[in-house]
Formats: structure tokens, sequence, C-alpha cells
């Protein structure tokens, strides 16, 4: 999702708290009886009254024989037919959701479940952090319709499994059909057009695993800008910007900074993932949103520049979710720190790669501003996308990325980090936790890593190191606080900056000036001078 530091700085999160669905949480029991394979959307969207109808298909399999198949769907919306595997069903609704039953048992193994429905989606009142769908119009008076989901959940607009444990293993179809003159916007690759009378249905489709969330569409009078990408395995890859036609002189701009950006997460995180696809980025009125081939792009063609280069952070934060997000894939919202964490300090790779170390550094002082550690990162398990929601997913996690890499050492740091990426046991059909992470990371480097991850993502504690005073030019530095594990520590005295190894133990450092503990910035800490 859209980092929260804008230029306009920090957007609230106050109003987050009168949202009224979430996405995840505690999985139902009937909901972990189903494994998602394929959904098909066909969608008929009514601009003028602001509203959709139609009907979304589900390739399913159970685990076991039920007598209740369970979907989520915000009760606004009107559901006037069900079937399974084309027999007529039963259902009642409660809850924004929608239990179905058959006249007998339903038996293990695959199903076809059919939901007709229909009515006005909730409209958007902050996205992309409150979502719904945004009805508004370009300057020259043609509509333009954006959806957002990620926090409120995919069921504010199609009936789903909605948690984010289950994609659609063998991807999604989506038909769209919307007033002649417009074009629609969406994942994977465009099939086909279809004009029939006053309306064309557009057909798009991915056969790649996909998260609920990025399961949408944008409409509007877009023109699409291309040009072909060469991916750092040889790979080309097309690279397609629907743009508004009114702001299309714009999108070469937009492209070089999208091909450069690229160069740059494929070093860190290998290949761009969907090279079977598209580079996509699609022009909407708010910040954007990291829909999976299709990231979302809000600012206004206002760039910072670093070294003579353009940098959006919008722009580079959405697309490299591709990597963390769409391609590494957190199993519960409960380890979202993950994608967003390391998305976030994705961009003080970019500043590395723009501006050397001394950029990279200065992103990370300046995110540290922002952590609020008013609660730990990860909660537990099954926690819902509301409660785990807030700005230290972001900054606390991009700073623990940082601390990370100088305990572990770069040799280890970004040969694993790569890993995660690319290792077919992180991406695409299978899922991350926190635990996952660790495990690898302590493989790697060799070290018990889990004391350093407990204490930072799972508390809200700090490093905490006391200066004293014992003597003309003596000082003791000793842990108050810190996590079960020998950690490197640089201490700057008046004879320069020295490497030690906190732990319980004093440390003895002589300076005729004030010590100055860890000036590189590699911890999250208090230091308390006595």
């Amino acid at each position: 999702m859209a980092l929260l530091v804008l230029a306009t700085g920090i957007a609230p999160l106050s109003a987050q708290k009168a949202q009224k669905w979430n996405s995840g949480g505690k999985l139902h029991p009937l909901q972990a009886n189903m494994d998602i394979r394929h959904y098909t959307l066909a969608l008929d969207i009514d601009i003028l009254n602001q509203s959709i109808q139609g009907y979304v298909e589900t390739d399913l399999e159970l685990k076991k024989a039920t007598d209740t198949i369970l979907f989520d769907l915000i009760d606004q919306f009107a559901v006037t037919a069900i079937r399974i595997d084309n027999r007529m069903a039963k259902f009642t609704r409660k809850d924004d959701q929608i239990f179905i039953t058959a006249n007998k048992p339903i038996p293990q193994g695959k199903h076809k479940v059919k939901i007709e429905y229909g009515g006005k989606p909730p409209v958007a009142a902050n996205p992309p952090w409150q979502g719904g769908f945004t009805w508004t119009k370009d300057k020259n008076g043609n509509p333009w319709v954006v959806i957002n989901c990620q926090t409120d959940g995919a069921k504010i607009y199609f009936p789903c499994k909605d948690h984010p444990s289950d994609e659609p293993n063998e991807g999604v179809d989506l038909f769209v059909t919307v007033p002649n003159g417009l074009t629609v916007a969406a994942f994977g690759l465009l099939e086909k057009t279809n004009t029939v009378g006053a309306k064309t249905t557009f057909h798009w489709k991915t056969n790649y695993t996909i998260s609920n969330y990025c399961v949408l569409f944008n409409i509007a009078d877009y023109q699409v800008v291309s040009r072909p990408y060469k991916t750092i395995l040889g790979d080309t890859v097309p690279m397609d910007y629907y743009i508004l036609r009114q702001d299309a002189d714009k999108a070469a701009g937009v492209l070089n900074i999208r091909e450069r950006d690229t160069r740059i997460l494929e070093k860190y995180f290998g290949e761009y993932p969907w090279v079977k696809e598209k580079i996509g980025i699609a022009q909407v009125p708010n910040p954007g949103m990291e829909h999976q081939t299709m990231i979302t792009y809000g600012d206004p063609f206002n760039y910072k520049v670093f070294n003579g280069q353009y940098y959006s952070d919008n722009l580079y934060h959405e697309f490299a979710h591709e990597w963390w997000a769409n391609k590494v894939t957190n199993k519960d919202w409960a380890h979202m720190w993950i994608q967003e964490g390391i998305t976030t300090y994705a961009e003080a790779l970019c500043f590395r790669e723009l501006t050397g170390e001394k950029g990279y550094d200065s992103l990370l002082l300046h995110f540290s501003r922002y952590v609020e550690n008013k609660k730990p990162m990860v909660q537990g398990e099954e926690v819902n996308s509301q409660d785990t929601y807030g700005r230290d997913i972001y900054f606390k996690g991009a700073l623990f990325m940082h601390t990370l890499r100088y305990v572990t050492g770069d040799a280890v740091f970004f040969p694993t980090l790569k890993k995660l990426a690319t290792d077919p046991a992180y991406t695409y059909d299978n899922f991350v936790t926190t635990d996952d992470v660790e495990k690898l990371f302590s493989k790697t480097s060799g070290k018990n890593l889990k004391p350093l991850f407990d204490f930072y993502l799972r508390t809200t504690q700090l490093l905490e190191v006391v200066v004293k005073k014992v003597g003309a030019t003596t000082w003791e530095i000793r842990a108050k606080q810190l996590p079960d594990i020998s950690l490197p520590l640089e201490i700057a005295g008046s004879n320069g900056v020295n490497s030690y190894q906190l732990t319980t133990q004093i440390i003895s450092v002589e300076s005729t000036s004030t010590p100055i503990i860890d000036p590189g910035n590699h911890y999250l800490k208090k230091v308390v001078v006595e």
C-alpha cells in the first residue's frame, strides 16, 4: 500500500478507526476447508448509477465433505442466485458472509460455485487506506473509476474467500463491460475486447497466483503507451502505461523512471516477477497501490531530483511491491511488516544506488522519525488487516532490515535477501511468516537471530544503552535492555570509531569527549548518559 510519507507529510491514520470492514483475521473452519483455485468475474459497470451487476464463478477444492460453503460479500449487495456445480443452492446471509448449502452433502473434491449479485459498492472515503470505488471524472469530463480494497478486503466488491492465506493458484479471468470509448486497465494480459452496441467488454486474464485485493480494475479514457523491457535474465516484457489521454505527453518520463527503477530492484531482488505478462501502470486520482502487474500511480508528475535523476517515492514504493507482497506474500496480515517493511527498505536501496551509502543512511534516519512503537509489529497469528496496520510496519520494519544488514554483514545479508525474493519455497504459490524470514537469515548467517527478531518485531522494546563517566577520560558502556544475543556495536570517541560486541558485560572506553553510541544509526535505540 502507498507509503505513509507523502509530499504533504504523514497521511492521517485516525480515519482508519472509522472503517467498517477489514480483511483476514481468524480463519473460519468452513473456509479453512476450501482451497480457491480460480475466479471468473463478469461485471457490467453502470457508471451513471454507480453500481455493478454480474457474477463470480469460483473453482475450489474441498478438503473434506461439508454441508456448507462460506463466502465473504458485504451485505449491501443483493445476491440473486447461487449454483454449486450448475445446480441451484440455498443460502443465507449474515454479517457480510454467505452461507451456501446444497440439497445433499457436498463431497470432498473439486467444485464450481457461481454467485450472481449486484448493487452499489461502497464509495472509497480515503483511498487507498479506506477502500471502495472512486467515481470521478478527468478534466475533460470523461468517467474515471478506480477501486482500492486492501485493508477492507475484496469482499467489498466481489464474493470471495477473504483471507490472505489463500490465492487462486490457477489465476483469474476478468470480464468488465463499460460504455464505448472507455478503457479498462487490469492485471495480467488483455485477452480480447468485444463491442456490442453501446458497450465494450474487456477480458483480462492472469495465470499467476494473485492476492484478492489485486483482483480489480480501473476505468478511464486511457491511452496506452508501451515500450519493451529486457530483464536481468534476458527476457523481454512489455511496459504498458495506462495514462489519461489528457496527460499522454507525460508518459515517456514515467516510463524512463520505471525502467531505471526496475534495474535497481532486479539487482537486489532478482528478475521482475511477472515476465509472462507485463510491467503495468495505471493512472489514478489517489495515491498508488501495488496491484499485481498493474500498479497504480496518482502523483501529479512532480518528481524529486537526486544526482540529476528524477525520483518518485510513490511510483517506486508501489512497484517494489511486485516483489514484496505480490511475489513474496504474507500468509497472514499478522506478518504484514514483511511486505511493507522490506518495500520501504527497498527505497533506501534505491537511494544507495542513486546517491551512495550516505543517501541510504540519510533516508533511514528520516524514517526513524516516524516510528511510533506503540504496539508490536507482530502481535501473534491470524490478525486482521486493521489491527496490524500502522506506520511501524513501514518505518520500523525498514529500520529492522537495516539492523539485520549490520548484524549479519553485507556478504550474508544481500544474498539472503535475494534468496528470500527468488527461492520457490517463499514465492508465488507459497506464503511466508516472520518465522520463515528469521530461520532463513539464522541459517545463512550461522547465528541464532530469533532473539533479535522477537525483540524488535514482537515487543516494543528498544536497545537501551547507558553511558557513565567513571574517570577523567574513562567511560563505562552497559546495556540496560537488549535481546539475548551478542550485537556488534560501534562507539565513537575522541580516538575515532571503534567496534565492540555488546553483551551483558560492561565495555570500558577511553575518550576525552562523551562517547557516541552507534553513530551509524544501525539500531533503534535509547541512550542514557549518567
